[in-house]
């Protein structure tokens, strides 16, 4: 994933997570929020009681493979995904399928 795809500053997740838009599954929490861009961010957040550092990196790795995808569409969105616990009950493909349907495009 390129640098102008990812959204890494504290008060740009702060902007997107207090605009109250939101997805829940038992998976991810997905906030959402439109840009004025033509391609989607996508933020990643994994809480320190999901693991140590080692597990929540490899978490992180795991969905950004996830993303691998063309990210240009007409109107772009930006979106922080934060991991619930009951990522691990699941196998990495249902969690892909969960994650992709749940995206905002």
């Amino acid at each position: 994933m390129k640098k102008k795809f990812i959204v890494k500053k504290n008060y740009e997740f702060q902007k997107i997570i207090n605009n109250r838009s939101f997805i829940k599954t038992n998976t991810y929490f997905i906030y959402f929020k439109k840009n004025d861009l033509n391609y989607h961010r996508f933020g990643i957040s994994v809480g320190k009681k999901l693991g140590n550092a080692v597990v929540r990196n490899r978490v992180k790795r795991q969905i950004r493979a996830m993303l691998s995808f063309d990210f240009s569409t007409p109107e772009g969105y930006d979106q922080i995904i934060i991991v619930r616990k009951s990522y691990f009950s699941n196998s990495y493909l249902v969690n892909k399928k969960i994650l992709l349907n749940q995206i905002k495009m």
